[in-house]
């Protein structure tokens, strides 16, 4: 696959397969991710690599709860997923063998940015691999915690960017359009 039909078939998945991820794939993955720029070549991201089933399990109903325990005060964003939340068999890592988080050490002012620029370049080398992905919003707020973070080895002062889950995609990746640049402006 090239880069252009990666660029345009890469979906967020949401169905995989139980076949598990090999560790070479994921160290590819990884690879990837770090060929990313970054202001001043600060290479301000780190990783935490989960494919325990059990661990997934429980950091899917951890997250669950936390997001639930927000969702009664006023401007919670999380109000209309309270039925998904509440469904003891929704799994929110989608029962994908692996969740890749990406962390950023806390330097500089544009670490955040430059590890979505390595999360996008995973998600690219997924898609060419066979692989799918998706970034799961649900698990920031607990992966962020001190406490998991130091269940996973996270130093307390590093920031969460991204959890992506990689797996392999159960059934046809469904294809989206994309509206047209919405373009402000363009001098010359």
């Amino acid at each position: 696959m090239n880069l252009w039909e990666a660029i345009e078939n890469r979906r967020s998945v949401r169905s995989y397969t139980a076949q598990k991820v090999d560790k070479a794939s994921v160290e590819k993955l990884l690879h990837a991710a770090v060929q990313a720029p970054s202001a001043s070549n600060t290479q301000p991201w780190t990783f935490a690599v989960i494919q325990d089933a059990k661990l997934l399990k429980e950091y899917s109903d951890r997250s669950k709860s936390l997001l639930l325990s927000t969702i009664d005060l006023e401007n919670s964003p999380h109000k209309k997923y309270r039925a998904m939340l509440s469904n003891p068999d929704f799994n929110i890592f989608y029962t994908a063998g692996t969740l890749i988080v990406i962390y950023a050490k806390p330097m500089g002012i544009h670490s955040y940015g430059d590890c979505c620029l390595a999360a996008q370049n995973l998600m690219l080398a997924a898609r060419g691999l066979g692989l799918g992905t998706c970034w799961i919003g649900f698990a920031g707020t607990l992966l962020d915690t001190p406490e998991v973070k130091k269940e996973l080895g996270v130093p307390g002062e590093y920031g969460l960017v991204a959890p992506i889950i990689v797996g392999y995609p159960q059934g046809r990746i469904a294809q989206l359009t994309h509206d047209a640049p919405e373009i402000l402006s363009w001098k010359e």
